[in-house]
């Protein structure tokens, strides 16, 4: 099977890699093209642009930064529309709305009766390098079937949701949690630390417990240790995610307190020159004033 590959992130990256590890016959494209070098030496192969790419591959992967990068990459004048043959399968394990899912959806079996899955990950980067993601998808039961021996390189476990546009519903669930769970961390830490506990011993403490989770672990020690590299989840990821929810939440007529009020802490933290930073620099959204501030 010919496999594509579009968009070598923080994500895309080890995923690629595992791939060629698995002996993948892989092709590469990215926006930013010395972002493929590395992948090169491994033995990926450049494709000149996406429509090159979608021409000649059988199941073209799909892992850019929101709706905006994934519609341009889709309508560019040498986009995926514009080299998709029938028989491709587009994998989109981006993070955007269903309502785009849908509609590129569309445009792609019209076209020329080539097939959308959209397959969205969890697990983050360190689950990206150890093969451990979880993949929500939806779309065709016999297309995910298809490309399940692909995405078992890297994922240990797929789940259809359902038709197209299921996968983008449940990972913005997925964000949701992940995200207003990682304000509470950041505010639980401060607050251990601003009533003289050591904030470092949170994590061992309450491992195991109903409070535990994996972000929980991952995060309460770099929170509480000010240690914010390397980067594992973008405060920018999180908000675009945020942002998701609250317009899913509106366009159903469910509302979603609390995804509001997360969404605007991020963005708080966001506008205060954190947008690229790791999830975990939001422990500073608690940081005390110093005298001078507070005059």
């Amino acid at each position: 099977m010919r496999v594509g590959f579009i968009g070598i992130g923080l994500m895309g990256l080890p995923l690629c890699h595992r791939l060629l590890n698995a002996g993948i016959s892989l092709q590469v494209w990215n926006r930013s093209a010395g972002k493929i070098d590395a992948l090169i030496a491994a033995g990926a192969i450049p494709a000149d642009s996406p429509a090159a790419m979608a021409a000649h591959v059988d199941v073209l992967l799909l892992c850019v930064s929101d709706s905006a990068a994934v519609a341009d990459v889709m309508h560019a004048k040498h986009g995926i529309l514009a080299g998709a043959h029938a028989g491709l399968i587009v994998v989109d394990h981006s993070s955007i709305t269903a309502e785009l899912t849908r509609q590129l959806a569309a445009e792609l079996h019209k076209q020329c009766s080539a097939t959308w899955v959209d397959a969205p990950v969890s697990g983050g980067v360190v689950g990206a390098e150890q093969g451990r993601l979880v993949i929500m998808a939806g779309g065709d039961a016999d297309a995910i079937s298809r490309v399940t021996p692909v995405l078992s390189h890297y994922a240990q476990r797929i789940t259809r949701m359902g038709d197209v546009g299921a996968g983008q519903v449940t990972k913005i669930c997925n964000q949701l949690i992940v995200a207003a769970n990682s304000l509470l961390i950041a505010e639980t830490v401060a607050l251990a630390e601003q009533a003289g506990v050591d904030a470092r011993l949170l994590a061992p403490a309450l491992a195991g417990g109903f409070a535990d989770s994996l972000p929980f672990q991952i995060l309460a020690p770099r929170m509480a240790e000010r240690r914010f590299e390397p980067v594992q989840w973008k405060v920018q990821t999180l908000l675009k995610d945020l942002g998701n929810a609250v317009s899913l939440g509106q366009t159903v007529d469910s509302p979603l307190p609390l995804a509001t009020a997360a969404h605007t802490l991020m963005q708080r933290h966001a506008d205060h020159g954190f947008t690229r930073d790791d999830l975990s620099s939001t422990v500073l959204l608690h940081a005390r004033p110093s005298a001078a501030e507070q005059d």
